[in-house]
């Protein structure tokens, strides 16, 4: 009896004494995950691939400003240019959210960017008038992004047609620079059937421009999506669902609006479907990424793969939207200038823009 008693107590013991190490093991590797992530995970937190690496971000609480006080340091520049193209290459921008991104993300892309677009609305199912933000008849949720895109175009077109030569769809994780992108447009015409972005290759004949980076439409190409896509089943997908980007290839491709070059003299692009570090840094995803079997045309990685005057980028967060608008319009090297020239519009484009307006 006295060793069966003994033989108990060392079994209870030592399944006591593992259960204890086990516990204090994950206890130790939980804090160390916690205190120190490994190096993935501040991978995935800098430089994010998906919407839902996003999700729970939200931008700064205190107001950053808008950097107006330093006026002394910026007499040196001059707009001019941009000014001009301002006014002759007008750009209507809108926004694709939803009401729990309006103070998220939203008011965010309204403080930045989306203050250099001729005109800014933002699509979602609710109201906002501190953005704008338009209320469309569709349910919210990634199933029905086609139903919204489609619903957005054809509001713009029926409101905001003829204030604008070229219109603009970007998402609320998208920044873009406006002044390149008029750059990028001041040599076509609206009346050509184009549109331009960030070009990848499959599913459709002459490619499809990424969603996440932005597209944008000339006002021939606007009219033939709302008056001759959108209404007719054999050239545009009457569903809600479907993936928006590819979606809206077929159907521009079927009305015969061109998907566009928009790479640099170079052969640099200039629209990209992720934050900068991801385009910047060589080998920063394997080869068998998705991105490199979908990009349509040849893609360097390292410092020469971004157009100097590149255009857009995706998976930005709120922060990031603050951190490229201070180091785009108001870092400047002392003692570095270039000189930009006017621009030349060509009279036919003069007297279409005039006839526009």
């Amino acid at each position: 009896m006295t060793v069966l008693r003994a033989f108990k107590w060392t079994s209870v013991n030592k399944n006591c004494i593992a259960a204890l190490a086990l516990g204090m093991m994950t206890g130790f590797i939980a804090a160390y995950l916690i205190l120190s992530p490994p190096e993935y995970i501040y991978q995935e937190l800098s430089d994010p691939h998906t919407s839902s690496q996003l999700e729970g971000l939200a931008g700064p609480i205190n107001d950053p400003g808008s950097h107006n006080n330093d006026e002394i340091f910026h007499r040196m520049e001059n707009s001019s240019v941009a000014d001009y193209l301002y006014q002759q290459v007008r750009v209507l921008c809108w926004v694709m959210t939803g009401p729990k991104n309006h103070e998220k993300k939203a008011k965010h892309v309204k403080n930045t960017w989306g203050k250099r677009c001729n005109i800014l609305l933002f699509m979602s199912s609710q109201e906002d008038s501190s953005l704008p933000a338009v209320a469309l008849p569709v349910k919210e949720g990634r199933n029905n992004l086609w139903a919204k895109t489609k619903e957005a175009f054809k509001y713009v077109y029926k409101h905001h047609m003829n204030e604008a030569d070229w219109f603009l769809k970007a998402d609320d994780d998208t920044y873009v620079i406006l002044e390149n992108l008029r750059y990028m447009l001041m040599v076509h015409s609206p009346s050509e059937p184009i549109y331009f972005g960030c070009r990848f290759k499959p599913f459709v004949k002459q490619g499809y421009m990424s969603g996440g980076a932005g597209y944008v439409l000339s006002k021939e190409a606007l009219r033939r999506f709302v008056e001759e896509g959108v209404p007719n089943k054999t050239l545009c997908s009457q569903s809600a669902s479907g993936s928006e980007d590819v979606e809206m290839g077929k159907c521009m491709e079927r009305v015969h609006v061109t998907a566009g070059d928009s790479r640099d003299a170079l052969g640099r692009g200039r629209f990209f479907p992720f934050v900068p570090e991801h385009h910047l840094i060589p080998g920063h995803v394997s080869k068998d990424f998705w991105y490199w079997k979908y990009i349509y045309y040849s893609s360097k990685e390292g410092m020469d793969c971004c157009s100097d005057n590149a255009v857009s980028f995706h998976y930005v967060s709120p922060n990031q939207m603050y951190v490229l608008e201070y180091l785009i319009y108001h870092l400047r090297p002392y003692g570095i200038s270039y000189h930009v020239d006017m621009p030349t519009v060509t009279q036919e484009q003069t007297m279409e823009i005039a006839g526009n307006e």
